[in-house]
């Protein structure tokens, strides 16, 4: 293909990606991952806790927009939101809309790159382990049924609860407590299993636990990457993020 940039590295495409403060593991998952001749780029941003009110819907956007016109100075070709519950906003793509008007930088939302994943596989019914505590996990269920999703099954690790001191221990959680939480939290019947949070380590056992449940497993990093690298016209199939990337 005709290269979109002239740069040694991302000739392809360039990508954005906003991310919280304390967040540490997306660009680590990316990082692993990332195509030929793709490159991305990282600003950071404070947590929205408030993205119900129209007060907190302004300062959101507001956020954004500036965040997306810092990274459009590189030249990037699409920008991700990475940020799955201060993303859960209903119309699912409205968010994204409104930035992308002023703008004028296309960008994906972690939250609505999931459920966008969840129906390119077909899922209906669903069970999510997530490290949240019960109040976010609630909010994230209404959010997907929202959007046509039921969740049969769902358990959080109870973080969050004490506010943003928690945020730092998510991307501590140790592999083998985030693949015991999430086979627990499983059911029989699921379309698929969702594994929730930008910040919470999944890389490396993605495929393992496709292999073990026998369904698709969707993440939020891999959910954002797969939305952000389709809109910037890359249809790369990544075989370590399972089967996701196996569709168009």
């Amino acid at each position: 293909m005709q290269a979109r940039h002239k740069s040694a590295y991302s000739y392809r495409a360039k990508l954005g990606l906003i991310v919280p403060p304390t967040n540490t593991v997306n660009e680590a998952e990316w990082a692993r991952v990332m195509p030929d001749g793709v490159t991305f780029h990282t600003v950071r941003m404070p947590v929205h806790l408030d993205t119900a009110s129209a007060e907190g819907r302004r300062a959101l956007v507001a956020d954004i927009v500036a965040k997306v016109r810092e990274l459009a100075e590189a030249r990037v070709d699409v920008v991700a939101y990475a940020c799955t519950a201060g993303s859960m906003i209903n119309p699912r793509h409205a968010l994204a809309a409104e930035v992308e008007r002023a703008t004028g930088v296309p960008l994906v939302t972690t939250a609505s790159a999931i459920v966008d994943a969840l129906e390119v596989l077909g899922a209906k019914r669903i069970s999510i382990a997530t490290p949240y505590h019960d109040a976010l996990n609630h909010h994230e269920v209404a959010f997907l049924q929202a959007n046509g999703i039921e969740t049969l099954a769902i358990a959080g690790l109870g973080l969050g609860a004490n506010g943003p001191v928690d945020y730092p221990l998510i991307a501590q959680t140790p592999l083998d407590t985030i693949e015991t939480h999430v086979r627990g939290t499983f059911v029989a019947g699921c379309d698929a299993c969702l594994i929730t949070c930008t910040d919470f380590p999944t890389l490396l056992l993605h495929a393992r636990l496709e292999e073990a449940l026998g369904v698709p497993v969707v993440t939020s990093n891999q959910a954002t990457l797969w939305a952000a690298l389709r809109r910037a016209g890359m249809p790369d199939r990544i075989t370590v993020l399972g089967t996701l990337f196996q569709r168009s």
